[in-house]
């Protein structure tokens, strides 16, 4: 199957969700402070984990996109939404705007472009 552009950026924007979580995970292991009004080191295993967790299936879902993998729509749904559902809980728990921002914001346009007809037809999503 032929590789339209939209599916070749969204590709790339995996990558950079992948290398985000990556991130984030060095940030809750302690390794990269949490910018904002003070520097401070945070260590919570749990978040992590499921940074880590997610930084591996970001990479996982950027070979299905390069490959057009037809359950590759679905799961960057599902995995868009539990993303933006992991950058909530870290906000009401004490997380800033800051720290989860460009996760935010970048998962929200993915959503978005993914549910436009053409891309859904790509995919042989109707």
């Amino acid at each position: 199957m032929e590789r339209p552009v939209g599916v070749t950026i969204l590709t790339f924007v995996a990558v950079l969700l992948a290398f985000l979580n990556g991130i984030a995970m060095l940030r809750f292991l302690g390794f990269l402070p949490f910018l904002g009004p003070v520097n401070i080191r945070i260590f919570n295993l749990w978040y992590a984990l499921l940074y880590g967790l997610l930084a591996y299936i970001w990479a996982w879902v950027a070979q299905m996109l390069w490959q057009v993998d037809p359950q590759a729509w679905l799961f960057l749904a599902v995995i868009s939404v539990f993303n933006l559902c992991l950058a909530f809980v870290v906000l009401i728990t004490g997380g800033s705007w800051y720290d989860v921002n460009l996760s935010v914001i970048v998962n929200a346009l993915v959503l978005i472009y993914i549910m436009l007809p053409g891309v859904r037809e790509t995919f042989g999503r109707d």
